[in-house]
């Protein structure tokens, strides 16, 4: 099955897409990664989506991803005596460590974190910011505030401190609970939530040992202040705009989104842009224009992958809402602005070998008569170094380990194909010629660039490139190796 774009779509799973059939259809709609939200359902309906899944995987040929999103620490207030009330702007209003319920003047809020860190003049947002308070006086159990901007407050609602950094690992029980069941299960990405600083991303790499990538979601503003360390120690990164629109002024958020994406291509990482896409098509067959421009927009920024949340789990029309985003890609990659806009963006220094040599293979393809790259990989650093080039030739990502195959689906273009283990770099290229010929890329009078690296099935070593002609007898006529 080969897409039409290069941009990859993720899909979220839930009570709207649950079983074979739906899920499937999402799949051949166009989703190359589900996933699976740890903050909803059950573990038994984690590991039945996850079976799932796989069944479809085997069913149709073609690696899947699995991205799990651990919920991390949800902070809300405490519940009222009376219901709802209404706050009104300029008011007072306290919150605080009792656990009474509250009424119109105070509620518990019953996270000491919170309180250890605030100062006077930080801000507190209820509600995804619907209501913003101002900290007067604060103490180890209180913080007394003004409110700027009032609204209904009701029990239960999120509480969000934008201006400090909270002293909260962004693991809580719950998250270690579910990433181990993820990890047991073998999920291709762990999404991690709430992240404020690279060592919330080492502490989860403890935990999870190689068994699945780690998928940064930057929500905070802490991480946005930090984002070059966070990137250098995260394996690919989620722009989560919801909390990060909450936590920061709204303008801020699209040039805080294309400076994350341009800055996760440079580092070869994948990055998924996320949050609100399509959110009219929850209830509607068809999005706002708005919704089309604005995933439209993460396309032309380069973005490896755009991800629909409520719209594909809990929506009335999860299908249309994939086949609208791929319709989407398909027409934005076929605009001639698009390659000028990626063009343009291409700035990643060469530092190594590997990078000349994917390098000259994006050049070769843009001056040749080239139909593919090609290019064996035993981690995935050679694709997703392919991938940053953002070629106008399609990208054959071959390897032998089946969990590198399903990681690389979010990579930029990457078109992943499982295949036996090769010693020989012309054995590489006959495989890599099949591989083209049987999945629709080229035919027998076509070439295509194959890469790899020398010693085969050690990673990061690429340093061979060859253009090869698609005719086998042609290939072994060359000279012996």
């Amino acid at each position: 099955m080969r897409r039409l774009r290069n941009v990859k779509i993720v899909a979220t799973l839930g009570p709207s897409s649950s079983d074979y059939e739906m899920i499937r259809a999402l799949f051949e709609a166009g989703a190359d990664v589900f996933r699976l939200n740890m903050s909803h359902g059950t573990h038994d309906d984690f590991r039945a989506r996850h079976g799932i899944i796989r069944q479809i995987e085997k069913d149709t040929g073609r690696p899947i991803a699995i991205l799990a999103d651990l919920q991390g620490p949800k902070l809300r207030c405490g519940v009222f005596a009376n219901g709802p009330h209404q706050l009104e702007d300029g008011q007072a209003f306290r919150f605080d460590l009792d656990e009474t319920p509250g009424d119109a003047t105070r509620v518990c809020l019953p996270h000491k974190e919170i309180f250890d860190a605030l100062e006077p003049g930080a801000t507190l947002l209820v509600n995804d910011g619907k209501i913003r308070l101002i900290v007067g006086d604060c103490g180890a159990d209180f913080a007394n505030c003004k409110v700027i901007a009032g609204g209904e407050i009701s029990e239960r609602k999120g509480v969000n401190v934008p201006d400090v950094i909270l002293p909260l690992a962004a693991l809580t029980e719950k998250d270690r609970i579910d990433l181990e069941v993820a990890c047991a299960q073998g999920v291709d990405w762990l999404a991690l939530s709430f992240v404020q600083r690279p060592a919330d991303i080492q502490e989860a790499k403890a935990l999870v040992k190689g068994r699945a990538a780690i998928m940064t979601k930057v929500e905070k503003p802490a991480a946005v202040k930090v984002f070059d360390d966070i990137l250098a120690a995260s394996d690919g990164i989620m722009v989560a705009r919801g909390d990060l629109g909450v936590e920061l002024p709204v303008q801020n958020v699209p040039p805080i989104q294309k400076q994350l994406v341009r800055k996760s291509r440079a580092a070869a990482k994948p990055v998924i842009v996320a949050t609100q896409m399509l959110e009219s098509m929850i209830t509607s067959p068809m999005p706002t224009r708005a919704e089309v421009s604005d995933v439209a927009t993460a396309i032309y920024e380069g973005a490896d992958a755009v991800m629909l949340s409520a719209e594909s789990a809990a929506g009335q029309y999860p299908v249309e809402a994939v086949t609208t985003m791929n319709n989407v890609a398909i027409e934005v990659e076929s605009d001639p602005t698009y390659r000028d806009v990626i063009e343009a963006s291409r700035g990643a220094k060469k530092q190594s070998v590997a990078d000349g040599i994917v390098s000259a293979a994006r050049e070769i393809a843009e001056t040749a008569d080239i139909q593919a790259i090609a290019c064996f990989t035993q981690s995935g650093t050679t694709a997703a170094l392919v991938a940053r080039e953002r070629p106008n030739v399609p990208i054959l990502a071959l390897t032998s380990v089946t969990a590198t195959a399903r990681r690389m689906c979010l990579t930029w273009g990457a078109h992943c194909v499982v295949t036996e283990e090769v010693g020989r770099f012309k054995e590489a290229v006959v495989r890599a010629v099949r591989a083209a010929i049987g999945d629709g890329f080229a035919d027998k009078s076509d070439q295509i660039v194959v890469t790899a690296g020398v010693p085969f099935n050690q990673a990061g070593t690429t340093n061979i490139l060859r253009v090869a002609p698609c005719d086998e007898r042609l290939i072994y006529r060359a000279e012996p190796e």
